[in-house]
């Protein structure tokens, strides 16, 4: 499309927070007028940061914002929005406790002849509004009293009335039935047919598809490019968006897994027909002592969600979980320590690390909990268990007295890493724990995985990286939108298959 159908033009941005995370680098973006653009990448490609940038959330520190061909630098949302930018995020943020019509105005209440809220025109208003999205509700009922659904359809024709160019939808489909979702591209393609711009967020591949006219990755923070969507077959956009050159990848397999040549021991957690709540669907999983299983899949394929189950930290809706062979109910994840079943979570800084306490007190936490209030850990046990994991995992660390909001990023994981191994489990679950850390730590930890499974622990591992997942795994599960679509062991593992399964082929 020519220049003069150009709505929007992001060039050489760039964002960092403090020296060593730097977010954006040279990213850029353009949007045309009726067009509906995809934003994709794995968890910290930088689509969100971009977006803050876009919205005045953020502000960047170089680089040039073009809309209209007129260069923006909004430093809030409201900002954003006078210049015709809204956003609808996956978390509706509206008011739940206001009414529908005072949601859509809020903040431009039309005003009788005396300067009060004239209450009858907003309501009048706000019912024909939501008429051209098809929505025929109770306009005067709190946001809260409708569903997810309706609450999205409610912030999407709020961001319209209010001259919105452009839209931008942050995984709008997330909470969204199949009959929901359909309704939602109705809506999407109807605004580009009027001219509006629309940046789609979502890690959907197949809504991608059905809806989108281009694409535009990121990766690490960076610009890989943008495609036409109907010029891209899936393989090869899973390939950009994990950095792998599918077409280069032939029929690599695994060079070093040792632990596949060796026999399996005894069967220890089995998963059968497992849902959970608005997550995973019939799962099924088994995994032996001395196995590293892996998880794959792109961002939103339910990994997460598996082991999150499995450890009691989300609710099981259906389904069954055998723990060497018998019935395993799980209320909290306590149960399922107390069974020898141990969990390092995705996010270190938010779920994993409590920053103002020492290294010790932070390996201490999980053995305590398991042994329960009445059996304290006395401090000679405490700081004797937490040298030897600072030795054994070769953390580095003056002593075990530093708080561990001091240590590295690699470090701290290692931390969490000796935590649970204090608990002695028989079965560690691992999510991305490489993430956001040198490659020699990375290096180390894989090391580690191994020898536990050398050493007859169980392990399930997750991770973006499919090198690292390829040196650990003996066999790998992979998912897709919440579902099982294929496994693979030993021979049968490579970069080619596992990528191929993602996209939505078959597993050979």
């Amino acid at each position: 499309m020519g220049n003069e159908n150009k709505l929007l033009k992001m060039s050489n941005i760039s964002k960092a927070f403090g020296k060593a995370v730097i977010a954006l680098d040279d990213v850029e973006l353009e949007l045309d007028r009726g067009e509906i653009l995809a934003l994709l990448g794995e968890n910290g490609a930088g689509k969100s940061t971009l977006i803050k940038v876009l919205t005045g959330v953020e502000e960047r520190d170089t680089g040039v914002v073009l809309l209209d061909g007129k260069e923006i630098h909004p430093k809030s949302t409201q900002e954003a929005q006078n210049v015709g930018i809204s956003t609808v995020y996956q978390e509706v943020n509206l008011c739940p406790n206001l009414s529908v019509a005072e949601n859509i105005y809020i903040g431009r209440e039309p005003k009788n002849r005396f300067g009060s809220i004239d209450w009858k025109k907003i309501n009048a208003d706000a019912k024909e509004l939501l008429k051209k999205f098809d929505l025929d509700i109770n306009v005067t009922k709190n946001l809260d009293h409708y569903s997810v659904a309706i609450q999205q359809m409610i912030a999407i024709a709020r961001a319209c009335d209010i001259d919105a160019k452009i839209l931008i939808l942050d995984e709008p489909t997330s909470s969204l039935s199949t009959a929901e979702v359909k309704k939602l591209f109705e809506i999407m393609r109807k605004l580009r047919s009027e001219g509006m711009g629309i940046i789609f967020v979502t890690h959907f591949l197949d809504q991608v598809y059905e809806v989108t006219d281009r694409i535009t990755v990121l990766r690490n923070g960076q610009y890989v490019g943008s495609y036409l969507t109907a010029e891209l077959p899936k393989v090869e956009l899973v390939g950009k968006m994990i950095g792998k050159d599918y077409a280069s990848l032939g029929e690599s397999t695994v060079t070093k897994k040792d632990s596949v040549s060796r026999e399996e021991g005894e069967e220890l957690i089995e998963l059968s027909n497992v849902s959970g709540s608005g997550t995973i669907q019939n799962f099924n999983l088994k995994i032996s002592k001395g196995e590293v299983l892996g998880l794959s899949g792109l961002l939103g394929s339910g990994r997460s969600e598996t082991v999150r189950v499995m450890f009691g930290i989300d609710p099981m809706q259906k389904g069954e979980i055998r723990y060497k062979k018998s019935p395993l109910h799980l209320k909290y994840p306590l149960d399922a320590i107390r069974k020898g079943m141990s969990f390092c979570p995705e996010n270190r800084k938010t779920e994993g690390i409590i920053g103002d306490l020492s290294i010790r007190e932070n390996i201490m936490l999980a053995l305590q909990t398991k042994k329960g209030i009445f059996r304290k850990i006395t401090n000679k046990e405490a700081q004797e268990l937490a040298d030897e994991y600072i030795k054994k995992l070769d953390i580095k660390t003056p002593d075990a007295d530093q708080l561990i909001k001091n240590l590295s990023g690699g470090n701290q994981q290692k931390v969490i890493l000796a935590r649970w191994l204090a608990t002695n489990p028989e079965l560690l679950m691992l999510d991305e724990p490489t993430r956001g850390i040198d490659i020699g730590t990375k290096a180390e930890i894989q090391k580690i995985v191994i020898d536990l499974a050398e050493q007859g622990m169980a392990v399930i591992f997750i991770s973006s990286e499919l090198d690292e997942m390829l040196r650990c795994c003996r066999r790998m599960i992979v998912l897709r939108d919440m579902k099982q679509v294929g496994e693979l062991s030993g021979k049968e593992i490579s970069e080619e298959a596992v990528m191929r399964i993602m996209a939505g082929g078959e597993s050979k």
